[in-house]
């Protein structure tokens, strides 16, 4: 009972995490999963996506209410991450449990540095129009993006968000109400390559997914409340700093780094992360992130201001 409510509290957590950032469900939860309930990471990345069958199908059809999804990026988007997705639970459920760890820590280690050095830019002044990037490059991204999703339990937001508002072809809402309902088909072509894969583990751990998606869905409602409360950039070092602390251990021990080394790197870590997230605070405070949006004369005074928003 006990590992089930920290599952639950994980889901919870990680709920606010993306609701507050626009990414961060996947990694989060799979952390939590892999430190407190001492899950493998194939089974974590398992558990996490059979969980977010749930919670995805809500973003998307809440994004879809709010007018905020573009299908034809969507489908162009996640058609391409279903199939990089199911390759990578087929190559997740296939990899033996001492070489998946090193793997999945690497990824998970190198999507907490992403977030950290992403936040530590602050906001900037920018416009976003038209539609997310098209063609190539959005195939690839979304083959990319489903692979690395599977294969480190998380990551699709932080791969094709950060890629499409980078491009900037895009308003902020757009993007990311069009990369969460695209995540629906990921995580369910994950899913079903997890299922092939490693039908035992997910039904040992089918508690283990509702705890996940109990936890998940009663955040949600508070996930619009925290980003109004906590500054983003300052939640998006922590998050990245956390990430990196938790999964960086496997990797100095593959090198031999113990003991003392390993505690001066963690230190150093810590370090670097609050440093980097009050210089993203320090930047936020002068430039900003903002979008408007061409909209009929009639509806000018209304759609201008609902359409203005502050980016991170």
């Amino acid at each position: 009972m006990r590992t089930l409510l920290l599952i639950a509290l994980g889901g919870a957590v990680a709920q606010l995490v993306d609701g507050s950032l626009g990414m961060g469900f996947g990694v989060t939860s799979t952390t939590m999963l892999i430190a407190l309930a001492a899950m493998a990471p194939a089974s974590a990345s398992a558990v996490v996506h059979v969980a977010q069958l749930g919670t995805t199908l809500a973003s998307g059809l809440s994004h879809w209410k709010f007018r905020n999804v573009d299908w034809k990026t969507a489908l162009r988007l996640g058609l391409p991450g279903a199939v990089g997705a199911f390759a990578g639970a087929t190559v997740l459920s296939n990899l033996s449990l001492d070489a998946a760890k090193p793997v999945t820590a690497t990824i998970l280690t190198l999507i907490g540095v992403h977030l950290v050095l992403r936040f530590s830019r602050g906001r900037r002044r920018t416009a976003f129009a038209a539609a997310p990037a098209s063609g190539p490059t959005l195939s690839f991204l979304g083959l990319f993006g489903g692979f690395i999703d599977s294969v480190g339990g998380g990551g699709w937001g932080p791969v094709t968000s950060s890629t499409l508002m980078s491009i900037g072809r895009a308003d902020p809402r757009r993007i990311v109400g069009t990369v969460n309902s695209a995540e629906f088909l990921v995580t369910l072509a994950a899913s079903v390559g997890f299922v092939l894969g490693m039908w035992s583990e997910i039904v040992s751990h089918l508690l283990a997914v509702a705890g996940l998606l109990v936890g998940g869905m009663l955040a949600a409602p508070f996930a619009a409340w925290l980003v109004s409360k906590i500054n983003p950039t300052a939640l998006g070092g922590f998050v990245g700093t956390m990430l990196t602390l938790t999964n960086i251990g496997p990797l100095l021990a593959l090198t031999g780094i113990t003991g003392g080394a390993a505690t001066a790197i963690y230190l150093l870590l810590v370090a670097a992360g609050a440093s980097l997230s009050l210089l993203g605070i320090k930047r936020s405070r002068k430039k900003q992130y903002s979008y408007t949006e061409s909209v009929d004369s009639a509806s000018a005074p209304v759609e201008a201001e609902q359409q203005t928003k502050v980016f991170h």
